[in-house]
Protein backbone atom coordinates (compact mmCIF):
# COMPACT_ATOMS: atom_id res chain seq x y z
CA UNK A 1 0.00 0.00 0.00
CA UNK A 2 1.09 3.42 -0.96
CA UNK A 3 2.24 5.21 2.16
CA UNK A 4 -0.35 8.55 2.02
CA UNK A 5 1.05 11.63 1.00
CA UNK A 6 0.59 15.39 -0.37
CA UNK A 7 3.44 16.40 -2.58
CA UNK A 8 4.01 19.70 -3.69
CA UNK A 9 6.06 20.43 -6.79
CA UNK A 10 7.23 23.75 -9.25
CA UNK A 11 4.79 24.74 -11.65
CA UNK A 12 7.37 24.32 -14.28
CA UNK A 13 8.27 20.38 -12.64
CA UNK A 14 8.51 17.66 -15.84
CA UNK A 15 8.46 14.08 -16.09
CA UNK A 16 10.26 12.37 -12.93
CA UNK A 17 10.09 15.90 -11.04
CA UNK A 18 11.30 15.25 -7.31
CA UNK A 19 8.43 17.49 -4.82
CA UNK A 20 9.22 20.60 -3.33
CA UNK A 21 7.47 19.58 -0.32
CA UNK A 22 6.12 16.50 1.21
CA UNK A 23 3.78 16.21 3.48
CA UNK A 24 3.04 12.76 5.16
CA UNK A 25 3.28 10.81 8.07
CA UNK A 26 0.47 9.68 11.35
CA UNK A 27 0.54 13.31 12.68
CA UNK A 28 -0.91 14.69 9.41
CA UNK A 29 -4.31 11.99 9.85
CA UNK A 30 -4.14 11.69 5.81
CA UNK A 31 -5.62 8.56 4.58
CA UNK A 32 -4.54 5.98 1.79
CA UNK A 33 -7.44 8.29 -0.33
CA UNK A 34 -7.86 10.92 -0.93
CA UNK A 35 -9.99 12.40 -3.87
CA UNK A 36 -9.97 15.84 -3.35
CA UNK A 37 -7.73 18.65 -2.89
CA UNK A 38 -8.69 22.46 -2.45
CA UNK A 39 -6.22 25.30 -2.17
CA UNK A 40 -7.75 28.50 -0.17
CA UNK A 41 -5.47 31.37 -1.94
CA UNK A 42 -7.14 33.96 0.45
CA UNK A 43 -6.17 32.28 3.51
CA UNK A 44 -3.44 30.18 2.42
CA UNK A 45 -4.72 26.82 3.38
CA UNK A 46 -5.08 23.59 2.31
CA UNK A 47 -8.32 21.55 2.56
CA UNK A 48 -8.34 17.40 2.04
CA UNK A 49 -11.02 14.87 2.10
CA UNK A 50 -10.34 11.84 4.45
CA UNK A 51 -13.40 9.24 3.85
CA UNK A 52 -12.37 6.87 5.80
CA UNK A 53 -12.33 9.06 9.09
CA UNK A 54 -15.28 10.62 7.65
CA UNK A 55 -13.63 13.59 7.99
CA UNK A 56 -12.41 17.13 6.15
CA UNK A 57 -9.22 18.33 7.48
CA UNK A 58 -7.66 21.34 6.83
CA UNK A 59 -3.73 22.25 6.93
CA UNK A 60 -1.50 25.49 6.77
CA UNK A 61 -0.54 26.21 3.20
CA UNK A 62 2.57 25.82 3.48
CA UNK A 63 2.73 22.74 5.63
CA UNK A 64 5.32 19.81 5.37
CA UNK A 65 6.76 16.36 6.71
CA UNK A 66 4.40 14.94 9.74
CA UNK A 67 2.31 18.83 10.19
CA UNK A 68 -1.08 17.81 12.29
CA UNK A 69 -4.00 19.89 10.33
CA UNK A 70 -4.66 23.39 12.22
CA UNK A 71 -8.40 22.49 11.89
CA UNK A 72 -11.07 19.39 11.01
CA UNK A 73 -14.33 18.92 10.66
CA UNK A 74 -15.38 15.58 12.17
CA UNK A 75 -17.91 13.94 14.39
CA UNK A 76 -21.45 12.58 14.33
CA UNK A 77 -22.97 16.52 14.32
CA UNK A 78 -21.34 16.96 11.52
CA UNK A 79 -23.67 14.06 9.32
CA UNK A 80 -20.69 13.85 7.48
CA UNK A 81 -20.82 10.14 6.21
CA UNK A 82 -17.87 9.23 3.32
CA UNK A 83 -16.50 12.61 1.94
CA UNK A 84 -14.44 12.03 -1.28
CA UNK A 85 -14.76 15.75 -2.28
CA UNK A 86 -15.39 19.08 -1.42
CA UNK A 87 -15.02 23.40 -2.04
CA UNK A 88 -13.99 25.75 -0.21
CA UNK A 89 -15.42 29.24 -0.71
CA UNK A 90 -12.90 31.57 0.40
CA UNK A 91 -15.37 35.10 -0.02
CA UNK A 92 -18.25 33.87 1.74
CA UNK A 93 -16.00 31.99 4.37
CA UNK A 94 -17.81 28.79 3.57
CA UNK A 95 -17.31 25.15 3.01
CA UNK A 96 -19.51 22.74 0.64
CA UNK A 97 -19.14 18.39 1.07
CA UNK A 98 -21.09 16.26 -1.38
CA UNK A 99 -22.39 13.53 -0.06
CA UNK A 100 -24.84 11.47 -2.65
CA UNK A 101 -28.21 13.20 -2.54
CA UNK A 102 -27.22 16.14 -0.50
CA UNK A 103 -24.50 19.09 -0.23
CA UNK A 104 -23.82 20.20 3.39
CA UNK A 105 -22.33 23.60 3.89
CA UNK A 106 -19.79 24.21 7.07
CA UNK A 107 -18.27 27.85 8.46
CA UNK A 108 -14.68 27.91 6.72
CA UNK A 109 -13.07 27.85 9.96
CA UNK A 110 -15.10 25.27 11.87
CA UNK A 111 -13.22 22.78 14.17
CA UNK A 112 -14.40 19.32 15.50
CA UNK A 113 -17.43 17.97 15.92
CA UNK A 114 -19.53 20.83 13.98
CA UNK A 115 -22.90 20.60 12.29
CA UNK A 116 -23.68 21.81 9.15
CA UNK A 117 -25.08 25.10 8.63
CA UNK A 118 -27.47 24.51 5.88
CA UNK A 119 -27.82 21.23 4.12
CA UNK A 120 -30.00 21.01 0.18
CA UNK A 121 -31.24 17.55 0.16
CA UNK A 122 -35.00 16.36 -1.48
CA UNK A 123 -36.44 15.19 -4.17
CA UNK A 124 -37.18 18.51 -5.74
CA UNK A 125 -32.87 19.54 -5.84
CA UNK A 126 -32.53 16.25 -8.30
CA UNK A 127 -29.51 15.51 -6.62
CA UNK A 128 -28.58 11.95 -7.43
CA UNK A 129 -24.86 11.05 -6.72
CA UNK A 130 -23.63 14.00 -6.47
CA UNK A 131 -19.78 13.88 -6.72
CA UNK A 132 -18.32 17.22 -6.83
CA UNK A 133 -19.51 20.87 -6.52
CA UNK A 134 -17.98 24.47 -7.16
CA UNK A 135 -18.89 27.74 -5.78
CA UNK A 136 -19.41 31.20 -8.60
CA UNK A 137 -18.99 34.08 -5.53
CA UNK A 138 -19.54 36.87 -8.05
CA UNK A 139 -22.98 35.19 -9.14
CA UNK A 140 -23.68 33.72 -6.04
CA UNK A 141 -24.01 30.81 -7.42
CA UNK A 142 -23.49 26.76 -6.68
CA UNK A 143 -22.40 24.13 -9.01
CA UNK A 144 -23.19 19.98 -8.44
CA UNK A 145 -21.29 18.00 -10.53
CA UNK A 146 -23.61 14.21 -10.62
CA UNK A 147 -23.20 10.61 -12.53
CA UNK A 148 -25.39 8.22 -13.95
CA UNK A 149 -25.22 4.82 -12.04
CA UNK A 150 -26.44 3.36 -15.12
CA UNK A 151 -23.62 4.52 -17.23
CA UNK A 152 -25.90 6.17 -19.81
CA UNK A 153 -24.43 9.05 -21.97
CA UNK A 154 -26.60 12.09 -21.16
CA UNK A 155 -27.34 10.28 -17.52
CA UNK A 156 -25.29 12.80 -15.19
CA UNK A 157 -25.25 16.41 -15.76
CA UNK A 158 -24.12 19.89 -13.75
CA UNK A 159 -27.14 21.44 -11.51
CA UNK A 160 -26.87 24.94 -11.08
CA UNK A 161 -28.41 26.09 -7.53
CA UNK A 162 -28.29 29.25 -5.64
CA UNK A 163 -24.99 29.10 -3.57
CA UNK A 164 -27.23 29.53 -0.30
CA UNK A 165 -30.15 27.12 -1.53
CA UNK A 166 -31.00 24.77 1.49
CA UNK A 167 -33.52 22.13 1.75
CA UNK A 168 -35.73 21.01 -0.43
CA UNK A 169 -34.71 23.96 -3.15
CA UNK A 170 -34.90 23.28 -7.62
CA UNK A 171 -31.91 23.58 -9.56
CA UNK A 172 -31.89 27.00 -11.04
CA UNK A 173 -30.61 25.25 -14.01
CA UNK A 174 -29.88 21.54 -15.42
CA UNK A 175 -27.01 20.95 -17.92
CA UNK A 176 -28.03 17.65 -18.83
CA UNK A 177 -28.42 15.36 -22.00
CA UNK A 178 -26.97 13.49 -24.76
CA UNK A 179 -25.19 16.44 -26.50
CA UNK A 180 -23.46 17.19 -23.15
CA UNK A 181 -21.89 13.82 -23.48
CA UNK A 182 -21.66 13.57 -19.85
CA UNK A 183 -22.34 10.35 -17.84
CA UNK A 184 -20.76 11.21 -15.08
CA UNK A 185 -18.83 14.50 -13.34
CA UNK A 186 -15.64 13.87 -11.15
CA UNK A 187 -13.80 17.25 -9.92
CA UNK A 188 -14.37 20.75 -11.04
CA UNK A 189 -13.38 23.87 -10.85
CA UNK A 190 -14.62 27.32 -11.83
CA UNK A 191 -13.40 30.97 -13.28
CA UNK A 192 -15.79 33.45 -11.72
CA UNK A 193 -14.27 36.04 -13.04
CA UNK A 194 -15.35 34.97 -16.81
CA UNK A 195 -17.98 32.17 -15.54
CA UNK A 196 -16.96 29.11 -16.74
CA UNK A 197 -17.17 25.70 -15.96
CA UNK A 198 -14.14 23.21 -16.23
CA UNK A 199 -15.59 19.61 -15.37
CA UNK A 200 -13.96 16.14 -16.01
CA UNK A 201 -16.09 13.46 -17.64
CA UNK A 202 -14.10 9.98 -17.19
CA UNK A 203 -16.58 7.93 -18.75
CA UNK A 204 -17.34 4.62 -17.34
CA UNK A 205 -16.28 3.96 -13.82
CA UNK A 206 -15.37 -0.01 -14.82
CA UNK A 207 -13.17 0.65 -17.76
CA UNK A 208 -9.52 1.90 -17.40
CA UNK A 209 -9.50 4.07 -20.42
CA UNK A 210 -13.27 4.85 -21.82
CA UNK A 211 -14.19 6.54 -25.17
CA UNK A 212 -15.28 9.85 -25.49
CA UNK A 213 -13.72 10.91 -21.89
CA UNK A 214 -13.04 14.54 -21.55
CA UNK A 215 -12.76 17.64 -19.93
CA UNK A 216 -15.59 20.10 -20.95
CA UNK A 217 -15.87 23.78 -20.30
CA UNK A 218 -19.58 25.23 -20.11
CA UNK A 219 -20.89 28.61 -19.60
CA UNK A 220 -22.14 29.00 -15.75
CA UNK A 221 -25.26 30.21 -18.35
CA UNK A 222 -25.71 27.81 -19.87
CA UNK A 223 -29.06 25.23 -19.32
CA UNK A 224 -30.69 22.19 -20.79
CA UNK A 225 -28.53 19.73 -22.94
CA UNK A 226 -25.63 21.59 -24.46
CA UNK A 227 -22.66 20.64 -25.76
CA UNK A 228 -19.54 22.06 -23.97
CA UNK A 229 -18.19 25.53 -25.93
CA UNK A 230 -14.85 23.95 -25.18
CA UNK A 231 -13.23 20.35 -24.72
CA UNK A 232 -9.64 18.77 -23.94
CA UNK A 233 -10.02 15.47 -25.69
CA UNK A 234 -9.04 13.01 -28.15
CA UNK A 235 -5.69 11.18 -29.34
CA UNK A 236 -3.75 14.49 -29.14
CA UNK A 237 -4.85 15.50 -25.95
CA UNK A 238 -3.02 12.40 -24.45
CA UNK A 239 -6.14 12.22 -22.33
CA UNK A 240 -7.14 8.46 -20.66
CA UNK A 241 -9.66 8.72 -17.97
CA UNK A 242 -9.26 12.33 -16.26
CA UNK A 243 -10.16 12.92 -12.91
CA UNK A 244 -8.97 15.93 -11.56
CA UNK A 245 -8.77 19.95 -12.54
CA UNK A 246 -7.44 22.76 -11.46
CA UNK A 247 -6.60 26.51 -12.95
CA UNK A 248 -4.05 28.69 -13.00
CA UNK A 249 -5.29 31.70 -14.16
CA UNK A 250 -1.77 33.65 -13.99
CA UNK A 251 -0.37 31.53 -16.77
CA UNK A 252 -3.59 30.76 -17.96
CA UNK A 253 -3.92 26.49 -17.27
CA UNK A 254 -6.02 24.15 -16.79
CA UNK A 255 -4.35 21.29 -14.80
CA UNK A 256 -5.49 17.86 -15.24
CA UNK A 257 -5.16 14.42 -12.95
CA UNK A 258 -5.27 11.69 -14.98
CA UNK A 259 -6.13 8.32 -13.32
CA UNK A 260 -5.12 5.59 -16.50
CA UNK A 261 -2.02 7.48 -16.86
CA UNK A 262 -1.25 8.61 -13.27
CA UNK A 263 0.20 12.12 -14.70
CA UNK A 264 -0.85 15.39 -14.15
CA UNK A 265 -0.71 17.34 -17.58
CA UNK A 266 -0.83 21.23 -18.33
CA UNK A 267 -2.51 22.71 -21.08
CA UNK A 268 -2.56 26.53 -22.19
CA UNK A 269 -5.74 27.55 -22.59
CA UNK A 270 -6.12 31.60 -23.18
CA UNK A 271 -9.91 31.35 -24.08
CA UNK A 272 -11.08 31.09 -20.95
CA UNK A 273 -8.82 33.91 -19.02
Amino acid sequence: MAHPQIAAFARLAGENAVPARLLAGQKTLLSRTMHDIRYDEVHDELLVSNPFASAILVFRGSASGEEAPIRFIQGPKTTIVAPDRLEVDAVNNEIFVPEGNRILAFPRTANGNVAPIRILEGPDTGLVNAESVVVDPVRNLMVVGTQDRRAEAGGGGLLIFNRTDKGNAKPRAIIRGPRTGIIRINQMAINPQKGWIIATMPGRGDQREPEGAFVGIWSINDNGDVPPRWKIGGPTSALKKPRGVAINPANKEIIVADMALNWVMTYYFPEIF
